[in-house]
């Protein structure tokens, strides 16, 4: 069994892009500017924008992050979407999710400019993705993808069977695995899949994407399979400081020993997520998804 190191990877894929932005700079161009809007203070965001921001100094990105109270407005959050989508020197800016309530999530992901959506979340992006052409990919299945190529993990002709259809990680997820040159043979599968055991038991790849901790058990995964697990939900532990801990969809200490590879919880999917981010604001600044 091979432990799949998704932090090993994020850095390296750092290193890459951080030697990128000296050649950009040193051509005489602006660094790449990565923009954050965040709503409120929702510890997670609050945790996840602050390592976004710490990574953009670490590769040499400007940031910018742009902070509004839990009660503002959704006409004055759209005005500064505007601002931004306008604003030359920003390559790419995301709004952390989830937003307030009286916020419609679906306005503003549709009111971000396409060309500067590093999050992947623009209906544009995910229809190019859909039709296979180049465009920012949203952060955690580009992710994923970069783990089964570094890890020459072999997908062509494989059974894969993804487990959530949400529309940030399940539904893209199986589009680019079904995609020409990944070649995987891919099952969605959801909470109304029947007999989902036996469909995961055909599996060569499995995505775990449910949002339900240890979900994935032993009997659901034949052995040599490649499991890749997306969940994150934070349980309550007396065994930690902050009196909780992450736990993914798969159940690993019982699973991993079946598996040729497998992510860990914390360590695997998780930290690829800001490099995927960073990543396309680069290309951003390059103008090499849309030109």
């Amino acid at each position: 069994m091979t432990l799949i190191d998704g932090k090993k990877i994020s850095e390296l894929i750092k290193k890459e892009i951080a030697a990128e932005v000296l050649k950009i700079v040193a051509s005489g161009k602006r660094a790449p500017h990565l923009a954050a809007v965040l709503v409120g203070h929702d510890g997670g965001s609050e945790t996840y924008v602050a390592a976004k921001v710490k990574a953009c100094e670490l590769v040499g990105f400007e940031s910018t992050l742009i902070r509004f109270e839990e009660n503002v407005s959704e006409n004055e959050l759209l005005q500064c979407i505007d601002q931004l989508n306008h604003d030359a020197a920003i390559d790419g800016f995301i709004v952390q999710l989830p937003l307030p309530k009286h916020i419609s999530e679906e306005k503003v992901i549709e009111s971000i400019d396409p060309k500067k959506d590093v999050d992947g979340f623009h209906p544009v992006n995910v229809g190019r993705v859909v039709a296979g052409m180049p465009a920012f990919v949203s952060a955690t299945p580009f992710g994923i993808m970069e783990l089964l190529r570094r890890y020459k993990i072999e997908t062509s002709g494989k059974n894969c069977v993804v487990i959530g259809r949400s529309n940030i990680v399940g539904r893209p997820m199986s589009i680019l695995l079904s995609q020409k040159g990944v070649d995987c043979t891919v099952t969605l599968c959801h909470s109304k899949t029947k007999n989902l055991k036996e469909v995961c038991m055909q599996a060569d790849i499995i995505v775990a994407a449910l949002g339900l901790p240890e979900f994935l058990t032993a009997d659901m995964v034949k052995e040599g399979a490649v499991v890749i697990d997306v969940g994150t939900t934070r349980v309550p532990s007396d065994q930690t400081k902050s009196g909780f801990k992450l736990k993914g969809d798969v159940k690993f200490d019982e699973v991993a020993p079946k598996c040729s590879y497998i992510t860990p919880v914390p360590g695997g999917v998780g930290p690829m997520t800001i490099a995927s981010l960073l990543y396309n604001t680069l290309l951003s600044n390059e103008h090499k998804i849309y030109p």
